[in-house]
């Protein structure tokens, strides 16, 4: 990679920030005029001629003005981008709309890709905290009738699941409610494996209870493909990126394609911090014209979600970046007061 001058750094600066904001080819006038530069559009012109040589600009059709490239976007978001915070409107919404839904675990990833998409006008992608192994958090038995009762299972990583239990005999609310109390005090925070070896001090039915527990948590341990919210596909098709159907569908197939992500994800889930795709990074043809914004959320890698922006390359990376980092925080802090 060449090294830019100042000068042409700044340029480049410049332009990718007016073409993102009009999605019209810049001109060396309209940079001049529209940042109150000290210089002559001759000496723009120069720099934006440079830096179509080296490959960061392009100059489309007969065009007097120019477009960055993949690779002037790629230079523009690792090298000028301005670290930038949320502000602080953005942020006082955001945390108002997760403290509503604080004890519902189970919704926070499709508020994320709500929020997500709401704030970016982008599409906005979560995916629900996944546990490499499920551990047991919490059950309760519920008389539904006589001889019926509704088994209702916590898992540590939010999942709740549901099950009915038809009785061989009448069992009271209140011998439920001591069985439930002596299972939650008995298997807190025990995998499926190890609930399965447990030799318990319980009557038949417990010990019944006690292996569809396990079992239960054990095909939740196999589940296939993650759940992925979306939200805000139409901010996408609005931009005029793509306006003809060819590109509509291919914005389509890919947010559809769960391989497609679920690789990209499981990328995402082993590092750290907001991590920025222009154009399928070399790697994905069909992300071609298409920029994602992904962090993972969560504890470690073995307590992960994944949520982020997807839009056109021509994206305000700043604000979009600043964005998923707070969300990713914001849902990190969460997930880390759920398992205190």
């Amino acid at each position: 990679m060449a090294e830019l001058s100042p000068r042409t750094r700044a340029v480049l600066a410049l332009v990718v920030q007016e073409y993102i904001s009009t999605a019209q080819p810049v001109g060396s006038k309209t940079i001049v005029e529209a940042y109150g530069l000290k210089v002559s559009p001759a000496t723009i012109r120069n720099e934006m001629k440079l830096l179509e040589e080296l490959g960061y600009l392009t100059h489309p059709h007969t065009s007097a003005g120019r477009v960055p490239t993949q690779e002037g976007y790629r230079y523009f978001v690792e090298h000028l981008l301005p670290d930038q915070p949320l502000s602080v409107d953005d942020q006082l919404m955001i945390q108002h709309q997760f403290y509503q839904v604080r004890q519902e675990f189970d919704q926070w990833a499709q508020l994320a890709a709500a929020v997500l998409a709401h704030t970016s006008r982008m599409a906005g992608l979560a995916t629900p905290l996944r546990i490499d192994t499920s551990r047991f958090k919490h059950v309760e038995l519920v008389e539904v009738r006589e001889g019926l009762v509704l088994m209702v299972l916590v898992l540590y990583q939010g999942v709740v699941r549901q099950q009915l239990i038809h009785l061989d005999r009448s069992m009271s609310q209140e011998e439920l409610s001591q069985l439930s109390n002596q299972l939650n005090a008995l298997l807190g925070g025990k995998t499926a494996a190890e609930i399965e070896a447990m030799v318990l001090p319980l009557s038949a039915f417990g010990q019944r209870v006690q292996r569809m527990i396990s079992a239960l948590m054990s095909r939740e341990d196999q589940a296939g493909t993650e759940m992925v919210y979306r939200e805000g596909l139409s901010h996408i098709l609005a931009q005029p990126e793509f306006a003809n159907a060819d590109e509509v569908h291919q914005v389509v197939a890919v947010l559809e394609q769960p391989p497609l992500l679920g690789s990209i994800f499981e990328d995402v889930r082993r590092n750290p911090g907001v991590q920025v795709m222009i154009s399928g990074g070399g790697q994905y043809q069909a992300l071609r014209d298409l920029s994602l914004v992904l962090s993972r959320y969560g504890m470690d890698e073995s307590m992960a979600g994944v949520l982020g922006v997807v839009g056109p390359v021509r994206m305000p990376y700043g604000r979009v970046i600043a964005l998923v980092r707070y969300v990713a925080k914001l849902m990190s802090d969460m997930v880390s007061e759920w398992y205190a």
